[in-house]
């Protein structure tokens, strides 16, 4: 059992945050959006994990193409 522990504190430290960022741009608790994933994960037999796969990997595009630049010179 430590060793599941492990594992999840390793996703929770190093994870895209994809759940927050979704529940920021919604404007309700990151708890909520969480717990909608794994209810659609066990409804739809492992489609919320697939979309959170999918949007975790958008968000790191998205990331990595706009960055924000704090003056021109940055260019």
């Amino acid at each position: 059992m430590n060793i599941f522990y492990k594992i999840l504190l390793y996703f929770q430290k190093h994870g895209y945050y994809v759940c927050q960022r979704i529940a920021d741009r919604l404007g309700i608790r990151a708890k909520v959006v969480r717990t909608s994933f794994i209810y659609l994960t066990f409804v739809t037999l492992g489609f919320g994990f697939a979309l959170y796969l999918i949007l975790s990997f958008l968000m790191r595009v998205k990331d990595l193409l706009y960055t924000k630049r704090s003056s021109v010179f940055d260019l």
